[in-house]
């Protein structure tokens, strides 16, 4: 995720647990510690100064998340669209913290949410247990993603109408699993970054009520493009808004600036398309700046 950490995911056969055989070794080749750093994609999103207020809550059991929003004292009462954000395979780490800091300048508030209780790793192997974990309990998964929605619901400052959620690569995919599985609390829009694993049954996606964006590469060997574009083709045939943008030779994590795919001019440009889609579906993407 430039400074996006964009990470591994882990491809799955149609949601079970199987795992491909050889793609530790390709996630290993693509990528070998969790990014570090967000910051370079702000130099292209002219935001200034804007006060922030940050804490760790518990959303869900024993799942506690990172919280952020932008304060003002000129507009406190202010409504505000909302993002559930869902790390990749390392944890809920300092990096998705910062992109939750990042989307918070925009006017959001975010709640990064922790599908590994409490656990972070910079391993591949430690964090594909952790994967695997989580997806042999995705009842508890998705529960846990639904808990993060009605905290957000519930909270004074946001628009319960507005809320979205975004992942990278495993939490990509678990945006999309929560799409899938919020009959209860709607959503106004899912995002996912070459998410894994990737539905592509047009009678499951038919459940989404909302539009979509999907970020992809088409050398992407964990989502192939012909499921890419079966993923499209669902949508579409579902009458789902969406927005799939697929770049051209680019594999997998190419968002994110620790693997070997790294690509930052795609990386600032699918940013740019995020806050675009943002705005488009839940509002402005400006943040509440404090003047005093």
């Amino acid at each position: 995720m430039s400074k996006l950490s964009a990470s591994v995911g882990l491809s799955i056969i149609l949601g079970s647990i199987i795992l491909i055989p050889n793609y530790m070794g390709l996630i290993e080749g693509q990528l070998t510690k969790p990014a570090t750093n967000v910051w370079n994609l702000t130099s292209s999103d002219g935001i200034p100064n804007v006060v922030l207020e940050n804490k760790t809550i518990q959303y869900f059991d024993d799942a506690k998340g990172y919280l952020v929003y932008p304060v003002s004292t000129n507009d406190s009462q202010r409504k505000l669209p909302a993002v559930v954000m869902i790390h990749e395979w390392w944890g809920l780490n300092q990096n998705i913290k910062d992109m939750a800091n990042l989307l918070a300048k925009n006017g959001f508030v975010v709640l990064a949410a922790d599908l590994y209780h409490g656990k972070v790793t910079d391993n591949p192997q430690l964090a594909m247990d952790l994967v695997q974990t989580a997806r042999n309990n995705q009842n508890s998964s998705t529960a846990n993603l639904q808990a993060a929605v009605k905290y957000l619901s519930s909270a004074p400052n946001v628009d319960n109408k507005k809320i979205v959620s975004l992942g990278w690569c495993f939490g990509g995919g678990q945006s999309l699993q929560l799409a899938l599985n919020s009959q209860e609390h709607p959503l106004a829009a899912t995002i996912l970054y070459y998410g894994t694993p990737l539905v592509t049954d047009k009678e499951s996606l038919s459940k989404i009520k909302w539009p979509v964006l999907g970020i992809f590469g088409d050398k992407d060997e964990a989502i192939p493009i012909a499921e890419i574009n079966q993923f499209r083709s669902s949508l579409n045939e579902s009458g789902i808004k969406n927005e799939i943008q697929v770049y051209n030779g680019l594999g997998h994590a190419f968002a994110n600036p620790s693997g070997d795919n790294y690509a930052p001019e795609e990386t600032a440009d699918a940013w740019q398309r995020t806050l675009s889609f943002l705005k488009k579906y839940v509002g402005e993407t400006k943040a509440l700046v404090d003047n005093d």
